[in-house]
Parts: structure tokens; sequence; C-alpha cells
């Protein structure tokens, strides 16, 4: 018989052990939020950080939970009639039935500490946060936002990739949101990228890793094809912790890991020293 960790030694190489114990992870973690705040989603005794979407990012980040979200009026379609298991405008109107979602982004503008930031968010909830036409034009008047007003640029990324649904109108956004970043990089003004658990494909393929700054939070699984495909690939194993943010950190892809309980602090710092 296998023999289990005890959950007090369990870290980021251990987290199948951890996901195996989610149900009694998940009552530690209703206690862990009177210290943290509901939005946090910590667990006291690995600090795992549990997925969280826009609207507890907005919460943690800004000022007084006080914030204007922008272009919120914008929506998917399905321009191409895509049918894969079912049909993609079907798809898109459960998930418009169920949630306020729109798209798989939100993109909010707000003080953090003081200092006033654009941050766009994904929602994993969103069809996987897929990366389709919507992100990328929110994506991209996000970018044109931030160059009128001088504004720094956050984005917090939660995406499996492209979206497959809108075929090649989703793989030219790679092209088009890496495009805007030039803009805004000769306007002089730090864009942050942010990458959380999970961020695969499109993304990490684009706007994902070309950040002035890359962070992530601890324990982020964060690469282009996921571990699975690559072992079966390459026929060998992979080293441990392969693909997670503290992996990604020892090879020189980001230039810190940050714990959300201090994320709203370290924003707020970076975005000082890159004004002044």
């Amino acid at each position: 018989m296998k023999k289990r960790l005890p959950l007090k030694l369990v870290n980021q190489d251990g987290l199948k052990e951890l996901e195996r114990a989610l149900p009694l992870l998940l009552l530690i973690k209703k206690k862990r939020q009177k210290d943290f705040g509901r939005s946090a989603r910590l667990v006291i005794i690995c600090n795992f950080h549990h997925r969280i979407g826009s609207d507890e990012y907005f919460d943690i980040l800004f000022d007084e939970t006080q914030c204007s979200e922008l272009f919120d009026n914008i929506k998917s379609k399905d321009a191409l009639n895509f049918t894969d298991l079912k049909n993609y405008q079907k798809r898109l109107d459960e998930i418009h039935a169920k949630t306020d979602l729109k798209d798989s982004m939100r993109v909010a503008v707000g003080k953090i500490n003081g200092e006033e930031m654009v941050v766009a968010c994904m929602d994993f909830e969103f069809i996987g946060g897929s990366l389709g036409s919507v992100m990328g034009e929110k994506f991209s008047r996000a970018v044109d936002y931030c160059i009128e007003h001088k504004l720094p640029y956050l984005v917090i990324s939660k995406s499996g990739g492209a979206r497959m649904m809108e075929s090649a109108f989703s793989l030219m956004q790679l092209a088009k949101t890496s495009g805007k970043l030039s803009q805004l990089s000769d306007a002089k003004l730090p864009f942050i990228s942010m990458l959380t658990d999970p961020t695969f494909g499109g993304i990490s393929a684009s706007f994902g890793m070309l950040g002035d700054i890359n962070i992530a939070e601890p324990g982020a699984l964060i690469g282009f094809a996921g571990p699975r495909v690559i072992k079966e690939t390459i026929k060998k194993d992979l080293p441990a912790g392969f693909q997670r943010s503290e992996f990604l950190l020892e090879h020189g892809f980001l230039d810190f890991i940050v714990d959300r309980k201090d994320l709203k602090n370290k924003l707020s710092e970076v975005a000082y020293l890159f004004k002044h």
C-alpha cells in the first residue's frame, strides 16, 4: 500500500497528494478565510493557492474593492457556426445563462495602494479561460486605455490557450496582442504579466511571457504543451516540479513568485518603482 505524506509535509512536489485530499482541505480553507479574507483562498498547511476568478482578484487588489470595469459590452459569438460536441453558440448561451461572465477576460481600472493601474484578468470558468476574438479585443483596448491615461498594465493569466471554436480568428489574437504590447513599450509604460494556474498554449506563446516583469503564484503550472504530452513525445521522465512556477523561476523564465496574500503590496511597489 502506498504510504501517504502527512498533510503538514505536502509541498509543491506533493500536489497530487494534495489534490486527493481536497475535500478536507476545503474545510481548512474556510477557516483560513478569516485571516486572509474571503477571496484569498489559501490553505494554511501548505499555502496551496486555489483557482479564483476575476471577481476575487479585483477584491484582493483594488483599494476598498472599488474599480471601474472597462469594455464590458463585448460578447463572443459564433461567426463560423462551429460544432464539436455541441454547437459553439449553444455553448456560449449556456455559459451566459449560468454566469455573469460575457467572455474569458474582464478588464478594470482602479487604485492598488494608491497606485492607479489597469488590470485584465482571465476567468477559467469561461471555456477554460481560452483566448478568442473578444479577449484579444479587450486586451488591445486596455492597452489603448493605458496609453491614453499613462497607466501601467497588469494581466492575470489563467488559460488553457487558444479557443479552437474560433479557429484562425483565435490564432490571430496572438499576433494582435503581441503587437499592441509594442505600442505600450513605445509609450514607456510597464506591462506586468502574472501567470497563475494553469497558463498554457497560446497565452504562454504570446503576451504571457512578454512582460517587462513576469511573475507567478506559487505552484502554478505554466508551459505550452502539458507535461503528459511532453513525456509521451520524448519518452523520458520529466524533472521533479517540471513546469511549476518554482521550476520556471529557477530556469530564468520568471522574475519572482508572489503569494496571493502579498500580491497587492508587491504590485503597488513595482508600479511605484516604474513610475519613479
